[in-house]
């Protein structure tokens, strides 16, 4: 075989290494990751040695606008990142014995393929024969000669063949040490259905996370940001509730279990291009999170001060329609501790009819966290899906719904849905 054939046969079975691997049960389903495996590898083949920018992969891949930012858009990272350990993972269990080994090296956007059968084993009869040759031509100085570097060069060639067994066996160790944290447990059904709009396109959807607008000092006691009295004040708004926080860590988990990736934005970075072109998830209130007072979302519950009474400028959430057997408002309970809150869960199609808008929002920061984990629990989950319809009707609907929370000790220990309704 000429030297074009077979360099044309060992890209065919690179290319078809790829093609097991995207078969694969790790990678099905994810078409994101397996776009970005097909990707690396044919750069990989077709310019061997050059290197791929993330930039390069953010725009052409992706689909990220020409002035993708890194530093402000982890796409790329993260699905590397997964990526690289899909690849650790397979290699580990259902590609034991694939004849060839992809790795993506840390730090690198490239994908490099290794021959399992790079070293040969060396035949352990060796040194004895070669022994055996040397004392049987002893009694020759020409030929004890011939014979002694005879032996030298064997030696010589199994050592260089021992050295690169150690290598290989090292390599093996540390690919046995990287695949050695379990992945992520695959999501329950309800949970894969409640969140399929967010996860079937290779975009990752935003999470929108409070910050709102605070005056004064954290040392000396800070207030929210109120125009008429602190005006000309400097706006502090790099502080979010705890209830955020740990929502934020309880999506990521879900979305790892989904095999997607999330992007984290504050409420106040989110501009309007974002706002119609992204999916997005909306931690907190539109009391914090402010960007949500520009951005249509639930219709039905609402958030609003209340006008007079003893709760008057208390956050409230509005039943613009109240239905037989529900409250007209929902308000959490007085004074401190918070023993009762209460949370809005929504699901609506975003400014952009194509985009879908998740709210999760608390009347305060409890109230978040525990819509939050309503959403992301299998036992809630499956409830709320069950009373929405689904998944009978094969696609989740747009609804609204209310849950009262009970507290204790500042930490949310129960949910439970009081109103629901669907949108049309």
């Amino acid at each position: 075989m000429s030297v074009t054939g077979v360099v044309v046969a060992e890209r065919e079975e690179k290319l078809r290494q790829v093609e097991r691997v995207v078969g694969s049960e790790l990678l099905h389903g994810s078409e994101s990751l397996c776009k970005l495996l097909r990707y690396l590898a044919e750069h990989c083949i077709d310019h061997p040695g050059a290197a791929v920018k993330e930039y390069q992969i953010a725009t052409e891949l992706f689909k990220r606008p020409q002035d993708f930012d890194p530093r402000l858009d982890a796409t790329v990272r993260v699905q590397t990142g997964r990526l690289r350990s899909k690849l650790s993972e397979y290699y580990a269990g259902a590609g034991k014995k694939d004849p060839w080994i992809l790795e993506i090296p840390k730090g690198a956007y490239s994908l490099v393929f290794y021959p399992r059968n790079l070293v040969p084993v060396p035949d352990p009869l060796a040194p004895a024969q070669v022994l055996d040759r040397t004392a049987a031509s002893a009694q020759d100085p020409t030929r004890r000669h011939r014979a002694w570097l005879t032996a030298v060069i064997i030696l010589s060639a199994i050592s260089v063949l021992l050295a690169a067994a150690t290598v290989m066996l090292l390599l093996n160790r540390a690919n046995t040490r990287r695949t050695a944290s379990p992945a992520p447990p695959e999501a329950p059904a309800a949970l894969a259905f409640l969140w399929n709009d967010f996860v079937v396109t290779p975009e990752e959807p935003w999470v929108i996370f409070s910050n709102a607008e605070f005056a004064g000092r954290p040392e000396t006691g800070m207030h929210y940001y109120n125009p008429a009295t602190d005006r000309g004040q400097p706006i502090l708004d790099h502080y979010t509730g705890v209830g955020e926080v740990l929502g934020i860590h309880e999506l990521d988990r879900v979305f790892a279990a989904l095999h997607h990736g999330l992007r984290v934005k504050r409420g106040r970075l989110l501009s309007l291009d974002d706002a119609k072109n992204n999916d997005l998830i909306f931690v907190g209130s539109p009391s914090e999170n402010l960007s949500l007072r520009e951005i249509p979302t639930t219709q039905d519950f609402v958030f609003r001060s209340v006008e007079k009474g003893p709760r008057k400028g208390d956050l409230s959430v509005v039943n613009v329609h109240p239905r037989k057997g529900e409250e007209n408002s929902y308000i959490s309970t007085k004074g401190l501790p918070i023993i009762e809150d209460y949370a809005v869960i929504g699901l609506m199609p975003g400014m952009n009819p194509a985009r879908w808008v998740m709210l999760l929002a608390g009347l305060t920061t409890i109230g978040t966290q525990a819509a939050v984990e309503y959403v992301s629990r299998s036992n809630t989950a499956e409830d709320l899906v069950k009373r929405i319809g689904g998944p009978v009707s094969g696609k989740i609907a747009p609804f609204e719904c209310v849950v009262r929370v009970k507290v204790t000790q500042g930490v949310p220990v129960q949910a439970d849905l009081v109103a629901l309704h669907l949108r049309h």
